[in-house]
């Protein structure tokens, strides 16, 4: 047993036995989980609970925990970008697997329902601004799944080299990985939802094709991910998270799936007039699915 206990330079908790970054103890999180980017949009979510019991604040990591109706319900801020995501995921994965006094990982694994609720800009002039974005795929051209060992599917291998075929990343630029959605949880978000492969970027401005100062290595990117198509797949959107988030759900084994608010459409370059109403309406539409599950 003692070979299989994980050090305290691996599992860091606090004074108050709570993981390092979240400042969450097991008790204090529900099984099924809103993500959210900004600190602030927890409470924007939580305002809506007919109760809350914990809240807790740690850098970017803000959680709320509370009940609508019977169903428990955490919202956790993870901040900005799939480095992130991986102190996120890593911890509420402990949170619920992994026996904080013995430090060993549990026999009986829980699945976490883990719904990321967030924004992110269009690349098609039929998903228009102020509309909601299911990701039936997140495809990361960020770098932090190589890390990690994962299987995917074969279906997933053939999208991504039909990817790998229609998009030009420059050696060293990227190694892109993608994986699917949650089918359990992205059946349930259907009506008043579009759905596409979300690209999740390293960075707001070059990677994301904008030019202030600095020139882009890959001035054609935007028109490359508009234009790409395989079968019935597109590319409707990009943002920061959505990539980890799958993929981290696929290694610890959580049902995971992002839905986003489009407040950029980058193909007719417009922006939201009220970004806020957007997410808010996203927040309260989903909600009532949510708290179905």
């Amino acid at each position: 047993m003692e070979n299989n206990r994980i050090a305290e330079s691996e599992l860091i908790l606090n004074s108050r036995g709570a993981v390092y970054h979240l400042d969450v103890r097991p008790e204090e999180l529900a099984d099924t989980i809103i993500t959210v980017g900004d600190p602030d949009r927890v409470g924007v979510v939580s305002k809506h609970f007919d109760t809350i019991e914990v809240t807790r604040q740690h850098r970017e990591f803000v959680t709320h925990t509370g009940y609508i109706g019977k169903k428990r319900i955490s919202v956790v801020s993870t901040g900005i970008g799939t480095d992130n995501i991986d102190i996120v995921l890593n911890e509420l994965d402990a949170l619920v697997n992994i026996d904080f006094t013995s430090r060993t990982v549990k026999n009986e694994l829980t699945a976490l329902k883990v719904i990321r609720l967030g924004t992110s800009g269009s690349l098609q002039a039929s998903v228009p601004v102020d509309s909601f974005v299911v990701s039936s795929h997140g495809l990361g051209l960020d770098n932090l799944l190589p890390w990690y060992q994962f299987e995917n599917t074969a279906a997933e291998k053939a999208l991504l080299a039909a990817f790998g075929k229609q998009v030009a990343i420059q050696h060293g630029s990227a190694h892109p990985t993608l994986f699917s959605a949650s089918e359990a949880l992205a059946s349930k978000f259907t009506a008043g939802y579009h759905a596409g492969i979300t690209i999740t970027c390293p960075g707001f401005y070059a990677p994301q094709g904008r030019a202030l100062r600095g020139k882009l290595s890959h001035p054609d990117l935007l028109d490359q991910l508009t234009a790409f198509k395989e079968g019935d797949h597109f590319i409707s959107n990009f943002e920061m998270e959505t990539s980890g988030i799958y993929g981290m759900g696929r290694i610890l084994g959580h049902d995971c799936l992002s839905i986003s608010a489009i407040v950029a459409n980058r193909v007719k370059k417009e922006f939201s007039k009220d970004g806020g109403a957007a997410v808010e309406t996203l927040i309260q539409q989903s909600l009532g699915i949510i708290e179905k599950l």
